[in-house]
């Protein structure tokens, strides 16, 4: 390794400033935001979008669970961009009140799967002490979120009825779609908003002005 790129290395996958748990008003303020942002995304989502999924897979029901990332990107992205404990959790549960607010099909249980989504994703970050943020640990992130929300709830309200095999494929389904849309697509959401300036407040925007990329 150069001298040049020992440098860089040691300025990605930047924590939060001062104490992990001490968080600043932009911070709740940001997250919130986002999770809000998310929230309508959902509403939209829930109403033109997830009906379509159904019919498309009809045939092989547990794969409409590889639209599952959708609602576990409020987790990743706000841990990614906040980087302190408890964020990637508020973000997803901020975004699942707003979703029940605006009006969904699943009613007051969409609170129980925020509150599970966000904690899948809390134990990544924790795992790694809140040190790494890069694209390994955000795909990591989305698919224990995934894996948290089906093996905990989903198995047993929504396809109770499954047999062992439909279910593995539908956990199998909701992994990847986690790990894909939720822990890819966020980490590139993050990097991409860094880039425009307006994560400068936060340590991803730090770690694009010194390195010119993301975390590892």
């Amino acid at each position: 390794m150069t001298d040049r790129a020992a440098v860089l290395d040691r300025r990605t996958d930047v924590p939060a400033a001062g104490r992990p748990g001490s968080w600043r008003v932009v911070d709740l303020v940001t997250a919130a935001m986002v999770a809000v942002a998310f929230g309508v995304v959902f509403w939209g989502y829930d109403t033109l979008v997830y009906p379509a999924i159904g019919l498309a897979t009809a045939a092989v029901p547990p794969l409409a669970e590889l639209s599952l990332g959708v609602w576990l990107l409020p987790g990743v992205v706000g841990g990614l961009i906040v980087r302190r404990p408890g964020a990637a959790l508020f973000t997803e549960l901020v975004a699942a009140n707003v979703e029940l607010l605006l009006g969904n099909q699943w009613g007051v249980t969409v609170l129980a799967s925020g509150l599970l989504q966000g904690v899948g994703v809390e134990l990544v970050f924790l795992l790694t002490r809140w040190r790494r943020f890069g694209v390994g640990v955000a795909m990591a992130g989305g698919a224990l979120s995934a894996v948290a929300e089906i093996v905990a709830y989903e198995w047993w309200s929504y396809v109770p009825s499954f047999s062992w095999p439909a279910k593995l494929l539908y956990l199998a389904a909701g992994v990847v779609s986690g790990a894909v849309i939720a822990g890819l697509l966020g980490w590139l959401l993050v990097r991409g908003l860094a880039r425009t300036g307006a994560l400068a407040a936060f340590p991803a925007g730090r770690e694009v002005r010194a390195t010119g990329r993301g975390g590892r």
